[in-house]
């Protein structure tokens, strides 16, 4: 999670091949205040690289995002889970949302001015935490489901083979799960999995 905290400097990796447009990024995030900045002037080895600078931050500057750029940061965005802000010349809507998937944060279209770069750093950020937040119960959610249907078929193979209805067959699975100091889940994932072995 990027370290937005006082005390600690945001470290920001800038990614820009061109030195005029690096120089305006440069400038504008050290006018606000942000201190902490690796620099890099191409984006080769870059997940390698990510990981030795070890970001808060990343803001990456293309004249136009090729096809493999995309997928380069759809990669970085899903390995290292880091805020990413994209400036670019120009666009069409196909290369917006193909950065969008890539899970770049925020994606600014031309006119990069130094006075921009604080508020879309922050703006960056803020998004980025927010969908991180969802991707978070997302997945919560995902798996509290799975283990439900896990639990219902664990029930299920109960009330059949032992005859139980199913608060009985819940019951057992709750007793059988505290007397182990195993949760009730893991209890009924042992259950399948032994049956379905069986029965193959």
């Amino acid at each position: 999670m990027p370290n937005t905290t006082s005390d600690a400097p945001l470290k920001i990796l800038v990614i820009d091949e061109n030195p005029i447009r690096r120089a305006i990024l440069e400038s504008g995030l050290r006018d606000a205040g942000f201190e902490n900045l690796t620099v890099l002037d191409d984006a080769t080895g870059l997940l390698d690289r990510i990981y030795k600078v070890d970001p808060d931050v990343i803001l990456i500057d293309l004249e136009n995002p090729s096809r493999d750029v995309l997928e380069q940061m759809f990669q970085v965005s899903r390995i290292v889970r880091r805020p990413i802000a994209m400036f670019v010349d120009q666009s069409d809507r196909a290369t917006i949302e193909a950065a969008i998937d890539a899970g770049v944060s925020a994606y600014i279209v031309d006119g990069l001015k130094k006075e921009r770069v604080r508020p879309i750093l922050e703006m960056t950020i803020s998004r980025f935490s927010a969908f991180d937040r969802l991707r978070s119960e997302l997945e919560e959610t995902k798996s509290a489901l799975k283990e439900r249907k896990i639990i219902e078929k664990a029930k299920g193979i109960l009330m059949k083979s032992r005859g139980l209805d199913e608060e009985a067959a819940y019951a057992l699975l709750r007793r059988t799960a505290m007397s182990k100091g195993k949760r009730i889940v893991d209890i009924a994932e042992s259950l399948v999995s032994t049956i379905d072995l069986l029965n193959d």
